[in-house]
């Protein structure tokens, strides 16, 4: 769902296009050129509405009433916006429009819109939104003026009926000022709609573009903002963007998501490098015999490390021990390989499973026990195995499993145990009797007594097990190697995080 609105600009034309096709076309002619140069992905946006029946036959004729003689003033036919749908088609944008009546929905399906955009005053209009769900087609809803208690109406609405959507944080200001934008609502949807794309639309002045960079840098996938073309006949309203302002806003968004880059922690061999050079190296501070168990007091730190050399955050790590593999002079660079420590790589373990409950938002009783399950050894863990929380263990059990990224759990089986495992974070593949399973958080799967199953994760999990009465012996593994094992040797049981 969230990839088809990855990255997705939206231009809304501004008033209406001044209901004029050619100007329409004008408008789309800037906007497919700022979407060429910049190579994005954008639609262009117009509004449907069934003036016949939209408007009340008694305020056709009412010049007072707000917006209806802009609407009717600036009315097409369904030929003409069919030729501006083409055009635009023609120059690359996808064709998006907002309906505010059932008629319309109609229409876009009739004129077959790629995206039906909800507007937010139209948010809370359940028989529009439900002809809009039965269009097939995806939907963007604005929410300005709605409370979350309304919006978890709407995501309810939608993810129910099976409709690819996304939902746009919006202010009803015209224009926004920037102490009224609230832009921290876009962290706190994506958090409460994990599995909905959250973006942004703006209604702030047009040359305003260090709220695109705030939009994404809090989260947003996707932006939208009112554009148009002035003329000589045709001025802009106060939040609507002229393609120089537009160009600006697009680059300045481009560049954010660059900035943004990944989630995960990569460090570049550059960045490394550089870091390196201003670290201390580790240097015999006496003579040093082979075979000596270095200790603190034999050496001291200082700039320049050499290659392949330890630094003093290395020979000073947690539990870190080194001996030496021939003699030293004094002054002389150390060059030693940390000797493996079990401990050690389990307190790492440790740490990364709590850095990884914390992020998920899970939270662990101090009196829950938790099991280190090494089927091959601590020094393969992170290839094989699982970190497991015991949570509970009655007539009824629960248990939290804790997957490393690339990790994986081995072919078993239980005889007494029945369980269903709930995806809570992360990515999980699980083999039930020879099927593959690819679940996402919030899915479930029943594993019945004498079932072999494993799972795999590619960027780490976090599952819930909750299962009949778990039983020491009760797991038996396809692999004779694991199976001949002391469950003992296979396990590390730890007091708590």
């Amino acid at each position: 769902m969230s990839e088809y609105f990855h990255k997705l600009f939206i231009f809304e034309m501004a008033n209406n296009h001044q209901g004029s096709v050619e100007h329409g076309k004008r408008i789309i002619d800037a906007m497919a050129d700022i979407a060429k140069k910049h190579s994005i992905r954008a639609g262009i946006k117009f509004q449907f509405r069934d003036l016949d029946t939209f408007i009340h036959p008694r305020f056709r004729n009412d010049t007072n009433a707000k917006h209806i003689s802009r609407f009717l003033g600036t009315r097409l036919s369904r030929e003409q916006f069919q030729e501006m749908i083409a055009y635009a088609r023609s120059r690359g944008l996808l064709a998006i429009s907002t309906p505010f009546d059932e008629a319309s929905v109609d229409q876009c399906t009739e004129q077959d819109i790629d995206i039906i955009k909800v507007a937010s005053c139209s948010a809370m209009d359940w028989p529009l939104l439900d002809a809009v769900s039965r269009s097939g087609k995806p939907v963007i809803i604005s929410t300005a003026g709605v409370q979350f208690s309304d919006i978890d109406k709407i995501v309810s609405f939608f993810s129910h009926r099976g409709v690819t959507f996304a939902v746009l944080h919006c202010v009803g200001m015209y224009p926004a000022p920037d102490t009224e934008l609230n832009l921290d609502i876009i962290p706190r949807m994506i958090k409460r709609y994990p599995a909905i794309p959250i973006g942004y639309s703006g209604h702030e002045a047009p040359d305003n573009t260090h709220v695109a960079i705030a939009a994404v840098s809090k989260g947003a996938m996707l932006l939208e903002r009112h554009v148009g073309v002035p003329t000589d006949g045709a001025t802009l309203n106060a939040y609507s963007m002229n393609p120089q302002q537009t160009d600006a806003w697009v680059q300045a968004a481009k560049l954010a998501w660059e900035m943004a880059g990944s989630n995960e922690k990569i460090v570049p061999g550059g960045e490394a490098a550089s870091l390196r050079s201003l670290m201390r190296g580790t240097y015999a501070r006496t003579a040093i015999k082979a075979g000596q168990v270095l200790r603190p007091e034999d050496v001291y730190f200082a700039m320049p490390v050499q290659e392949g050399q330890l630094t003093s955050g290395e020979f000073g790590g947690y539990r870190a021990v080194f001996a030496a593999s021939r003699d030293y002079a004094p002054d002389e660079p150390i060059y030693e390989v940390q000797k493996e420590d079990p401990v050690l790589l389990a307190r790492e373990v440790i740490h990364q499973a709590q850095g990884m409950l914390n992020e998920a938002g899970i939270h662990v009783g101090d009196d829950s026990t938790i099991e280190l399950s090494h089927h091959y050894g601590m020094e393969r863990f992170r290839e094989v195995g699982a970190v497991i929380v015991n949570i509970i263990n009655r007539e009824y059990c629960k248990k939290l499993i804790i997957m490393l990224p690339g990790q994986r759990h081995p072919l078993h089986q239980h005889e007494r145990k029945e369980e269903t495992f709930e995806l809570l974070s992360g990515d999980l593949e699980v083999q039930l009797d020879g099927a593959i399973t690819r679940m996402i958080p919030g899915d479930r799967l029943l594993v019945k007594r004498n079932s072999s199953h494993s799972f795999f994760t590619k960027e780490g999990a976090i599952f819930e097990e909750i299962s009949t009465t778990h039983y020491k012996g009760d797991s038996f593994y396809e692999d004779k190697e694991i199976s001949a094992l002391d469950p003992m040797q296979r396990k590390t049981v730890v007091a708590s995080f």
